[in-house]
């Protein structure tokens, strides 16, 4: 045993400097405010040079992207007129017709039925308006990224470039840029279209460069070998090879664009869904708000399987091929005439009676301030109790957290020996039995725990995420957390992003937690899975703003209002990784298992956790980004942060202190992904 401590203790020198570092930095703290508070006189000032360059552009080139705006305005009225002009009947009849050529009877069912509700529940006019900002947002995304896809395809210097740039175009939040948009382009639809066009390009150029990169060189050599010139190449060989791909691509492009309805009806809503459902949101009205946010779900779901359904016609296994394109077009142009002939004959198929529409709104109302009314003081319990019992302990930390007035005691000198006690026992076991990660795992946690992430000292937390980046992927995960850290310094935002890591923190820790028991009950019992299954469909399409709406009416503003709204959003990847990981187990290793002897609980510990283990990380990295893309959203609600101070920005039409407060949410998610990333390539080697 003493030999196992000497040899834990060597290898975990690193970590053994860094607690002594820290314990003397925490001693100093009171004698040297540096330790906790980096001083003001040394931030840089970016935010405000970012704000001179935004206006000198301004100055010089609104003339034109006013223009631009101008031109896309009329392009959005044409479309929009188009849409809420053409009768129901019609409306309906052509998607139902659309769906059916892409995926058959079953998706024409679905569509159908869908539009019927949309159009019972008297948001037709709502929903086609958001269907014109994704009609029109979607060529011009889809065209940008086919571009700049290609181009990176062609050019490697360019996707080397290129690609770093995309991951702060997934990373930024959207409230970020939509502020020099704001500035450029003016107040309106059009901005929310821009953003929407910005937002989206992303998913597009991925794929392109993977359809592309899938090309097999016989497929090339075949079409050298034919005589092809270099267009000729591309039209009739390269392109027809990267088509499954790219309308992937398009699918995911659809969904993006269509995320971003309710952020531009903040920033310029034109009576869209989304500013039905922020309309209600403000005004405290839970029924209009869950009734369209469940417009904006379905036509999310819509949007999703109907391109989808396109893309996989591309494939060689498709069943469904639907009528010759000629037909197709001549079918949709009939549908046209004889919709807008019937609707001349009958009004009633050109607009939906008033008195046949079904809207309990406020049924729904009343049903929430009695449940409310019932269950008030419980709820008022469980909000307290993760209050008190998680949230403030991760935030101030125990030192500052347990008082007579939350936990009912006091945190003596005596209680803080004993707990530093129990800790540096449990170290020491664990060093004698070799499990000295264990053991450091164990001191880093409950240390977090003591201090809170607003009470370290700000050069412990750039020690920590250094050294962990360090060692799981070496020199450039380090670089970027160092480089991370610096920037959060530099600009005077450290204190926001500890108060968004927390949060951040605490969300994905219960997302991991609850996701993980979800996701391995629903591999183990089929029934359960197919129940859950169209619940995380729902929660993944649902945009970020309606999941903050029965949060808030339950439980009003706070940090506990935006922690359910991030678990709801980030729970999702963990349930289908950790599923889909388990269900994934090669058979031979579970007929291993058995035949060796294991018991049903000792296959799943020793055999399937295990091998499932990189696809579950593969789900942890993914609940981390889900869970601080939402913090953005959060802000809505009260809480501070990141988030906040973006948020506060766009109200003062800051665009420094946007970016910059963007920026610094983006490099947060870039280094835990690229810390997580390495970790799972360990974990995937082994297996």
């Amino acid at each position: 045993m003493k030999r196992q401590f000497l040899i834990s203790v060597n290898l975990a020198k690193p970590w053994l400097l860094f607690f002594c570092l820290t314990a003397i930095l925490i001693w100093q703290r009171q004698d040297i405010p540096l330790v906790t508070e980096f001083p003001q006189t040394w931030t840089v000032p970016l935010a405000e040079t970012l704000n001179r360059i935004m206006a000198v552009i301004v100055e010089n080139g609104q003339w034109l992207t006013r223009s631009i705006s101008a031109m896309l305005g009329v392009a959005l009225s044409a479309v929009q007129a188009v849409l809420v002009g053409t009768p129901w009947f019609g409306t309906l009849s052509l998607f139902g017709l659309i769906a059916w050529q892409g995926g058959g009877k079953k998706l024409c069912f679905v569509t159908i039925l869908a539009l019927l509700y949309i159009l019972i529940s008297g948001y037709w006019t709502p929903a086609m308006n958001t269907l014109s900002l994704v009609v029109l947002a979607l060529p011009l995304a889809v065209l940008a990224g086919f571009a700049i896809g290609y181009l990176a395809v062609r050019s490697a210097t360019f996707k080397t470039f290129i690609l770093p740039m995309l991951d702060l175009m997934q990373t930024i939040p959207a409230f970020a840029y939509l502020i020099p948009i704001l500035l450029l382009f003016g107040f309106g639809p059009v901005v929310g279209l821009i953003a929407s066009v910005i937002f989206s390009v992303p998913p597009m150029v991925r794929n392109t460069i993977l359809g592309f990169q899938q090309i097999s060189p016989a497929v090339m050599e075949s079409g050298a070998m034919s005589g092809c010139s270099k267009l000729q190449r591309f039209a009739w060989v390269e392109l027809p090879s990267a088509l499954p791909q790219m309308l992937l691509g398009v699918n995911q492009t659809t969904m993006a664009a269509l995320s971003m309805v309710i952020i531009a009806a903040i920033i310029g809503g034109f009576e869209d869904i989304g500013w039905e459902v922020l309309s209600g949101m403000r005004k405290a009205q839970f029924g209009q708000s869950l009734l369209s946010g469940i417009v904006i779900v379905l036509l999310a779901v819509l949007l999703d399987r109907i391109t989808g359904a396109y893309a996989k016609r591309q494939l060689p296994t498709a069943s469904h091929q639907g009528l010759p394109m000629r037909y197709f077009l001549i079918l949709l142009f009939g549908i046209l005439i004889v919709s807008n002939a019937v609707a001349l004959i009958h009004p009633a198929f050109s607009v939906w009676p008033e008195a046949l529409k079904f809207f309990p709104a406020t049924a729904i109302n009343q049903a929430t301030e009695h449940f409310i009314i019932t269950y008030g003081g419980a709820m008022d319990s469980l909000k307290n109790a993760i209050l008190y019992y998680v949230l403030l302990p991760t935030k101030l930390g125990f030192e500052r957290a347990i008082a007579p007035f939350t936990w009912g005691i006091t945190f003596t000198p005596v209680l803080k020996t004993l707990y530093w006690g129990v800790i540096a026992v449990g170290c020491g076991v664990a060093f004698c039995y070799g499990k000295w990660k264990t053991g450091v795992a164990g001191v880093v946690v409950m240390g977090i725990l003591f201090f809170g992430t607003t009470g370290l000292p700000w050069i412990t937390v750039i020690l920590l995420v250094t050294l962990i980046a360090l060692k799981s992927g070496g020199k450039t995960p380090a670089l970027l957390a160092i480089g991370t850290m610096m920037f959060l310094l530099l600009n005077g935002l450290w204190q926001p992003a500890m108060l968004s890591v927390y949060l951040c923190l605490v969300a994905v820790f219960l997302s991991i937690l609850l996701g993980g028991m979800i996701g391995i009950w629903a591999a183990s019992w089929d029934i359960f899975s197919s129940i859950i299954r169209p619940l995380n469909d729902v929660l993944q399409t649902m945009p970020q703003f309606v999941l903050l709406i029965p949060a808030l009416m339950l439980f009003q503003v706070g940090d506990f209002t935006a922690l359910l709204a991030i678990i709801a959003y980030s729970i999702v990847p963990m349930i289908r990784y950790v599923e889909h990981g388990l269900r994934s187990v090669p058979s031979s290793l579970l007929d291993a298992g058995l035949s060796s002897g294991c018991t049903r609980f000792q296959l799943f510990w020793q055999v399937r956790l295990p091998a499932a283990l990189p696809q579950i990380l593969v789900g942890i990295n993914q609940t981390i980004l889900y869970g601080l893309g939402m913090l953005v959203i959060a802000a809505l609600v009260g809480t501070t942060g990141l988030g906040q101070a973006i948020y506060v920005a766009l109200g003062k039409a800051d665009a420094g202190a946007g970016i910059v407060a963007g920026l610094g949410m983006a490099l947060i998610a870039m280094t835990a992904d690229r810390i997580l990333q390495s970790v799972i390539r360990g974990k995937a080697s082994r297996f």
